[in-house]
């Protein structure tokens, strides 16, 4: 690399972008934003603006050699056929999530990755708030006694109309804008050796896009986990961990904001105590971890980013393991 910085272009400009993941990065002193990308010119421009970069289109973007790294917010749909092309030019890819609308997408994402030598993340930016390392840590020290069960769940109210997320071509639905968390959590808490064995989904009949979504797996070790996400309720993002002794309760689990701290509950029979832990800017750790696994030359084939793509492309599994089973009820 030409810097000490990783150089970064921004392909697509979403809401999620301008709101959250770009101010983390251009904040982030070992991060640099050259340019932004948007279908739409003028949108560029005013992103560009906003945050003293270079506006153009996508394929330019990734021809400049001023770009090292591209962050890519497109709709679901698109990560798989824009994020090829970014690793085809030899920048560094951080893709929002959910990594693709499909695992066949996410392994050949991995794939083209892993045989490039780039770095290629999801950002799932829960996973950078320090809470969750909190709960791995009570657990791992018995507090719970024996794990179980997992119960996580991630809805908010109904999106205007013409929101992508109401639109099947481009990926939209509940499962993969709001269910991927609860998963991805149970995943980090149980392990990537979970089995869906039921589940059911609310299908908008007009738009054919699930807006809501309830489902159930079990571990390797026999702890149930069950998940529930939508977008047709009053907002809420949490998880509890039901162990033999105690129970574990999280609120706010997957957007907090930065200066949120957060509360976590363990209730045993005659006995409840609260942790006030730390605030943590999950967007800002997001940013920081990929940029230091790109300034330390970490890639896709690095020991310390194999089991990350391995739980990138088992979520899709999960995704695609939900629907196959899934009861369809009209919304």
């Amino acid at each position: 690399m030409a810097s000490r910085t990783v150089r970064f272009g921004v392909l697509g400009c979403s809401s999620v972008a301008r709101r959250r993941s770009i101010p983390a990065l251009v904040s982030h002193p070992g991060a640099t934003l050259t340019a932004v990308a948007s279908r739409d010119p003028e949108k560029a421009k005013a992103f560009a603006a906003e945050f003293g970069c270079a506006a153009t289109g996508y394929d330019e973007l990734l021809a400049r050699d001023d770009v090292d790294a591209v962050y890519v917010p497109l709709p679901t749909a698109l990560h798989v056929p824009w994020g090829l092309k970014v690793l085809a030019a030899g920048k560094h890819l951080l893709l929002e999530k959910p990594s693709a609308t499909s695992a066949a997408g996410t392994r050949e994402l991995v794939r083209a990755a892993t045989e490039r030598d780039l770095l290629l993340r999801e950002n799932f930016t829960f996973l950078h708030h320090p809470q969750h390392a909190t709960v791995a840590r009570l657990l791992a020290e018995g507090r719970l006694g024996q794990l179980r069960s997992f119960s996580g769940s991630f809805c908010f109210p109904p999106l205007p109309a013409t929101d992508i997320r109401y639109d099947a071509a481009l990926g939209g639905g509940s499962l993969l804008d709001a269910g991927v968390y609860p998963i991805r959590a149970a995943q980090l808490l149980l392990g990537d050796d979970l089995t869906v064995v039921g589940g059911s989904l609310r299908v908008d009949g007009r738009t054919g896009v699930d807006v809501a979504g309830h489902a159930l797996l079990v571990s390797a070790a026999g702890v149930l986990a069950d998940v529930k996400f939508g977008f047709e309720h009053t907002y809420g993002a949490s998880y509890s961990l039901w162990g033999s002794t105690a129970r574990l309760i999280l609120d706010k689990a997957f957007t907090p904001a930065a200066t949120w701290q957060p509360v976590l509950r363990v209730d045993e029979q005659d006995h409840s105590e609260e942790f006030t832990l730390p605030a943590g800017h999950q967007f800002l750790g997001a940013v920081a971890s990929f940029t230091d696994a790109v300034l330390a030359g970490r890639t896709a084939g690095h020991a310390d980013e194999v089991a990350g793509l391995r739980s990138m492309v088992r979520t899709m599994e999960l995704v695609e393991d939900v629907v196959r089973v899934a009861t369809r009820v009209p919304a």
